[in-house]
């Protein structure tokens, strides 16, 4: 869904910003403390406790940082998207296990500009069985624009076979990925 992905990529910037925005508050007040401690200036008595501020020489601090996983390899979708093309990486989910998500990504052109076009994206596998491709997922999305590039990120787990994914786009033909095995 497009207004999902949407979403959390905004809702991620945003928080990303506010990261960034606090570690360089917490940088700036740290190198103001080091410098206020290393000039060997004391402060007045009387300001001190006022300020919360010894007039001890600063000790040297390490400030601690946790280490967030990376969730997508850098470089994911570097190209920019095309129409009639679908383009898919995979990318391993964190913790035990073989799970995986397939980011796919195209370039959907509306037919009938002015209006809104419907699509779907579908994850088709394929059945050894009836020897024809059968639907495994499906997401339906649409938007009222000339042209948007659209993304989605089936996730596959403990089901092996082959897949490929699908761009049913209203009023225009489908478009189908390489097909891809997934084997565990």
């Amino acid at each position: 869904m497009p207004t999902r992905s949407a979403a959390v990529l905004t809702s991620g910037t945003a928080t990303a910003a506010k990261l960034l925005a606090a570690a360089l508050a917490f940088a700036g007040a740290y190198a103001g403390l080091s410098a206020y401690g290393s000039t060997g200036t004391a402060a007045a008595p009387s300001a001190a406790p006022s300020a919360g501020i010894s007039a001890r020489p600063a000790a040297a601090v390490t400030p601690a940082a946790r280490e967030l996983p990376v969730t997508a390899p850098a470089g994911e979708h570097t190209a920019p998207a095309r129409s009639g093309v679908i383009t898919m990486s995979v990318v391993p989910e964190p913790g035990p296990g073989c799970a995986r998500s397939y980011p796919a990504r195209s370039l959907v052109v509306n037919p009938g500009p002015g209006r809104t076009v419907s699509y779907h994206w579908r994850l088709a596998r394929w059945s050894p069985a009836t020897r024809q491709w059968r639907a495994y997922l499906v997401d339906h999305g649409g938007f009222a624009a000339p042209e948007r590039a659209v993304e989605w990120r089936p996730r596959i787990t403990a089901n092996p076979g082959w897949y490929r994914i699908e761009l049913v786009v209203k009023g225009a033909a489908t478009v189908r990925s390489d097909r891809f095995q997934v084997s565990c």
